[in-house]
């Protein structure tokens, strides 16, 4: 600590290291959240009048359509 503030060498101070903070996602894991590949649970839901249906594994929502209007579904 050349100066003796605690930063050390230039670019090794406190918080420049990879492990530090919660960064782009993080926290999120691997296949987090609502998109492709979300996993086979939860439901399909439609956009325009709300009507809910099981999701199917292997089937993506968006290849399905609301048994009451019509319109392609997506995952919930």
């Amino acid at each position: 600590m050349p100066r003796g503030d605690g930063t050390g060498p230039l670019g090794q101070g406190p918080g420049t290291g990879r492990g530090r903070g919660m960064g782009r996602g993080a926290g999120m894991g691997r296949m987090g959240g609502n998109r492709a590949g979300a996993g086979p649970g939860g439901d399909c839901i439609c956009p325009s009048c709300g009507t809910k249906a099981p999701h199917q594994a292997g089937t993506p929502c968006a290849s399905m359509n609301c048994p009451k209007c019509g319109i392609r579904m997506v995952r919930e």
